[in-house]
């Protein structure tokens, strides 16, 4: 296969993209490998927390995919001081954004794990390991802005080393803390939290010596950050739509027993992997499609998304292999329950059906947030929750227990909810609106 020049202008920027976008899943599969040893209770507190932890930092991941088309559009039209200022600016409003929210989630933690309905067991771990890991979302908000202001200058590069020297720490420091120490879930939560605020230095540094040498201000704009949270809002809706549709799986796993929501969460966590992995190419495809429309060059705008698009199904079909060639060896990992892994190789197995699916879908949405198509992608995200209702809807009042139950969930929300966003988002790349929007 011969690559071309967008190929590898793809590539040099979606291979190293990988590893800080997986960043977040790894520390979720690090916690419930070593939480999931201690017992199925335990393993689904932290499914439960992580479910609302993740809604609570998915919601807020506007602050990098507004960021980064906002940065990408003033690089191609020749303004470097411009870009970085745009995206210092993100950095100062993730800060407040995130000790407002951190605030509020600890106010209602208990009430957010009652929404979801686990029982007594389940619900203690999940408080304990919810109301520790707020304290770590200011760092992961600002992890989200400085790296979409390094996307946008297509360095992807810093975030890839960051992400894995807190990989690494975050691995080690849990073990220590959940088994050394016998802290067990709470240690859990105090290791990634103090991995998520180490990053948050390592940022910091890299963004004021950026700012530095482009001549940019290190200080906020009122301005920049009304800029970046117009387009933020509309993210924010569509984002939302998404953790909407996790939230009510998750609804739908705990009414089947708990063994069966352990079951699910560690799939979920798999495909959640496979997603960030896969996204990698999505981010590639935002800094280019971004560059190229405040460029004003059409034609290579089209040329970068359907290279994008054909790289997007190639990776997630051969994540299709992978995922199904080690479904009989992932469940181990995460568990000794005999009751939960017996569950998880067939679920394991459906969920890989999808990954080819899913890399067109996030690569498509991608392209739409490079090209700042915003209010689409909050519009269309409320139409696809809609139309995912009556999916889980049905699973809810007609699924088994037991390993049934589990891969009838696992493929409403993977293929069924996956295929509905593919056709809307689909749609809307094919047609040039999106394009006239960013002109």
């Amino acid at each position: 296969m011969r690559l071309t020049d967008t190929d590898r202008s793809i590539g040099r920027l979606a291979i190293p993209a990988l590893g800080a976008l997986i960043a977040e899943p790894l520390f979720l599969l690090a916690d419930s490998a070593l939480v999931g040893h201690l017992g199925a209770a335990q393993l689904g507190g932290v499914a439960v927390a992580a479910a609302i932890l993740q809604t609570v930092i998915g919601l807020m991941v506007f602050l990098a995919y507004a960021t980064t088309p906002l940065v990408a559009r003033r690089m191609g039209a020749g303004d470097p001081r411009g870009a970085v200022a745009v995206g210092i600016d993100g950095l100062w409003f993730a800060g407040a954004l995130g000790l407002v929210v951190a605030a509020v989630g600890g106010l209602g933690a208990t009430p957010l794990i009652a929404l979801v309905n686990p029982s007594p067991e389940v619900a203690e771990h999940a408080h304990t390991f919810l109301t520790v890991s707020l304290l770590g979302v200011p760092a992961m908000l600002i992890v989200f802005a400085a790296t979409g202001l390094l996307r946008g200058i297509q360095n992807t590069i810093t975030p890839l080393w960051v992400a894995l020297g807190g990989c690494v720490l975050n691995v080690g420091l849990n073990a220590v803390l959940i088994y050394g120490l016998g802290w067990g879930v709470l240690g859990s939560a105090i290791g990634t939290v103090a991995v998520q605020w180490g990053m948050v230095a390592v940022y910091v540094i890299v963004c004021v010596r950026l700012a530095r040498r482009v001549g940019a201000t290190r200080r906020p704009s009122l301005a920049g950050i009304r800029l970046g949270a117009a387009n933020g809002g509309w993210l924010f809706v569509r984002t939302l739509s998404l953790r909407a549709s996790l939230l009510i799986t998750i609804f739908v796993a705990t009414k089947l027993g708990t063994d069966e929501l352990a079951s699910y969460h560690v799939v979920y966590t798999l495909f959640s992997t496979a997603a960030f992995a896969l996204d990698s190419i999505a981010i590639a495809a935002q800094a280019l499609v971004g560059t190229s429309l405040g460029a004003g060059d059409r034609e290579r705008t089209r040329l970068i998304v359907t290279r994008c698009i054909r790289w997007g199904v190639r990776c997630g079909l051969a994540g299709t292999l992978l995922m199904a060639a080690l479904s009989p060896v992932l469940g181990n990992l995460f568990s000794r329950d005999p009751q939960v892994l017996g569950m998880l190789t067939p679920a394991i197995l459906v969920m890989s059906l999808s990954l080819g699916l899913g890399g067109y879908v996030w690569v498509v949405d991608g392209v739409l947030m490079g090209a700042g198509d915003v209010r689409y992608l909050a519009a269309v995200g409320a139409v696809n929750l809609l139309l995912y209702l009556p999916i889980a809807a049905a699973v809810w009042r007609w699924a088994p227990g037991g390993v049934g139950g589990v891969c009838l969930l696992t493929a409403s929300f993977t293929i069924g909810y996956m295929l509905v966003r593919a056709c809307t988002l689909g749609l809307r790349v094919r047609g040039n609106k999106w394009i006239a929007i960013a002109a």
